[in-house]
């Protein structure tokens, strides 16, 4: 080891530490939690992490470093698996340098002469929010082509009492499903081959041990930033160690270096707590709301959405368009987004995607006459593409059948009646952006709710080769350039609902559309998963009809309502169907939204340990003065007689005015604390160990309560 570096190296967060080893080849994390003291040394935790020999094992296992080594003998998962034609594959590096370019961030450059690569870690902890970054950059320093079958983030040792995984899994309509699995010896590998994050394999893992709650324990969650394939690894050995490891999934072939060119993984966030999981998700909202949100959005506030979608589908007129906006203006909508069925020919979903014009069948003077009439109401007009994609059916692929991904000779796969374009070609990249450009040009479209509706499973171009990583950098691109081009028009980053949502997306969108389900049980669920990683300013969260088209399931204005005011709030149901009654409510909650947006979408989140029939959380201002909390009872309890709802985040100091503020009519059976809660002043002591008395409810009702010091 060279005589410059340190064997040991400590960055640090506002309550973090991380503690990374470099005295061996391959460095390492000794330690990620809880910022460690003064009178702590690292030497100190080297010491007591001294191992003995076990049975039947060498005499020195290899190290479970950043990326663990096959040429140390590492028997898990190497994270950098490459070859030279079969050979050149065991990777044993040796540390050149490290680089503190602050207290809080290293640069860790190896070198592995024997296959002739150069491995450059990126690793540090956000001074404010405790967010790990971690990234792994190759490079091939040989002089001949390097294949690359995995380069992981850098990897992260797991402590032996986290031993619950807390994954997502889901489908169409019901994304962001959480599901618990004891930690076992083997690997939880979940992997994804879509083409975009998908329904069913978000890239995040959360890792905690058995104790862990929502208010307390100890727990990591990771997320891989990168909205293309991944694959997640738990893996816990024979010895008890384990490791977690998340990184792009590559098809084969898919990825090789020439000479002198590199590969960067995608930045792998992280979060250590020792006190639950909302304490988790806090460091992942304020990341994103420093980090990741963009500064043309400082300050403004969301404006509150009314789409077409369900209200129309694809049965559009420009009067029939005009007097939706009428009635959206009137509920308090602040933006009228159009969504499919505007372009030329498209008249259902086989046909023209690609040809980018508006149908002058159904406008014959251009979205003039709509734009005009919804801004002339005081709304925001946006508008749905989903510019990725094309229909046989079009004139764009009559023109240029070339121009999709493919596998021949296998048959093409339609989905959706649709097909994917090839990014990665500069005339298919210079097409879609034209096409958008003259839109943006010619009209004043303040948002693009931009879609993508079918997975990527046949991602082959023209030269017969994998490309989903060169497709997802070239999303980014043609992301990028449209912002550049129209820095103020806002992007959603939706697909198919939630099947693209990550880290990586949110460098060019400013909201995510969780779920195509509006129905507003299913999307307490999917919400609740949703809050784990992002923040509620982002959740596109819309109010839908009576009775959810998905679903068919016959919800209340009051539940559907209250459920979507804690998001981006919207509407996606025909107003000019709805009765008045319903239309006075929804009008009451969209102001309620209003009233009260700037703590949602800025407050901290706690999420509340309740039963599997019932569903409870709070947004709480960060100086504790102000706080919303949200009840819903989601199934018949077994008892006849509720029990006490108790808070947490609030200062237990200080006292509270309290108010039940949704439903705007409550009604009871009998006398409640609902008759008496109102305008009492409580302390924050008594309401997070004592507790709220409940009403007795019916199922799918909720509550909505406000707190104001």
């Amino acid at each position: 080891m060279p005589k410059a570096l340190q064997p040991i190296y400590t960055v640090y967060s506002r309550h973090s530490s991380l503690v990374l080893d470099c005295g061996n080849n391959g460095p390492a994390i000794l330690y990620w939690g809880p910022r460690l003291g003064d009178s702590t040394s690292p030497e100190m935790l080297k010491q007591l992490a001294t191992q003995q020999e076990a049975p039947a094992c060498p005499p020195q296992e290899a190290a479970v470093s950043l990326s663990p080594e096959l040429g140390a003998g590492f028997q898990g998962n190497a994270g950098i698996q490459i070859h030279r034609r079969g050979l050149q594959w065991a990777v044993s590096a040796q540390i050149e340098s490290v680089t503190r370019t602050d207290e809080s961030h290293l640069t860790i450059v190896s070198i592995c002469q024997g296959t002739q690569i150069k491995i450059t870690h990126r690793i540090g902890l956000d001074a404010d929010t405790d967010v790990l970054t971690a990234s792994t950059e190759l490079c091939n320093i040989g002089d001949s082509s390097l294949s690359v079958e995995q380069c992981n983030a850098p990897c992260i040792p797991v402590p032996m009492d986290y031993n619950k995984i807390l994954g997502f899994e889901g489908r169409w309509a019901k994304e962001f499903q959480r599901h618990s699995v004891d930690r076992f010896m083997g690997a939880y590998v979940q992997e994804n081959r879509a083409g975009r994050t998908s329904h069913d394999a978000f890239p995040g893992v959360i890792i905690h041990t058995e104790q862990t709650s929502e208010r307390i324990g100890a727990a990591y969650g990771l997320h891989l930033g990168w909205s293309g394939n991944h694959h997640i690894r738990i893996e816990e050995q024979f010895t008890g160690r384990a490791y977690a490891q998340l990184g792009e999934l590559f098809f084969p072939g898919e990825l090789s270096l020439e000479p002198n060119q590199s590969y960067c993984s995608p930045v792998l966030y992280g979060a250590s707590t020792h006190n639950g999981f909302s304490a988790l998700s806090g460091c992942f909202h304020r990341y994103i709301r420093s980090h990741l949100t963009d500064e043309r959005m400082a300050g403004k506030a969301k404006p509150v959405h009314f789409n077409t979608w369900e209200a129309m589908y694809f049965d559009l007129s420009l009067e029939r368009l005009q007097a939706l906006a009428d009635s959206a203006a009137e509920v308090g909508a602040e933006r009228f987004v159009l969504d499919d069925g505007w372009f030329k020919s498209r008249k259902s979903d086989r046909a023209g995607l690609g040809d980018w014009t508006v149908d002058q069948t159904v406008f014959p003077d251009g979205l003039s006459p709509l734009i005009d009439h919804v801004q002339a109401k005081g709304m925001e007009f946006g508008l749905w593409i989903e510019p990725e994609m094309v229909n046989p059916d079009s004139d764009l692929y009559r023109a240029h059948p070339d121009w999709i991904l493919s596998t021949p000779p296998a048959p093409l796969i339609l989905a959706r009646h649709q097909l994917v374009l090839d990014l990665t070609r500069p005339e298919v990249q210079d097409y879609l952006f034209n096409c958008i450009d003259a839109l943006l040009c010619q009209y004043p479209i303040a948002y693009l709710k931009w879609d993508m509706n079918r997975v990527n499973n046949q991602p082959g171009n023209t030269e017969g080769r994998a490309v989903t990583h060169y497709q997802t950098l070239a999303l980014y691109q043609l992301l990028a350039r449209v912002r550049g081009a129209y820095p103020m028009v806002e992007i959603e980053s939706c697909s198919s609902g939630g099947g693209r949502a990550d880290f990586g997306i949110l460098a060019y969108t400013d909201r995510i559309w969780p779920s195509d389900s509006n129905d507003a049980l299913d999307r307490m669920a999917i919400q609740k998963g949703f809050s784990m990683f992002f923040p509620a300013e982002f959740m596109g969260a819309h109010v839908g009809p009576k009775d959810c088209h998905i679903t068919g399931r016959s919800i209340s204005m009051a539940t559907r309502a209250g459920v979507a005011l804690f998001g981006d709030m919207g509407i996606e149901a025909n107003l000019l169907e709805m009765e008045d009654e319903e239309k006075s409510e929804l009008a009451t909650a969209v102001a309620l939204h209003k009233q009260h947006r700037e703590l949602i979408h800025a407050g901290d989140l706690v999420r509340l340990d309740t039963s599997e029939y019932e569903n409870s959380f709070g947004i709480v201002a960060a100086n504790q003065q102000e706080a919303l909390f949200s009840y819903a009872l989601l199934n018949s309890p077994s008892t006849s007689a509720m029990g006490r709802l108790r808070l947490c985040g609030l200062d237990a100091n200080r006292l509270y005015t309290l108010s039940i503020i949704w439903p705007s009519a409550q009604s009871s059976t009998s006398s409640s604390i609902i008759d008496v809660i109102n305008g009492s002043v409580v302390s924050g002591d008594a309401l997070m160990n004592f507790g709220l008395q409940l009403p007795i409810m019916q199922p799918t009702s909720l509550l909505i309560l406000h707190l104001q010091s």
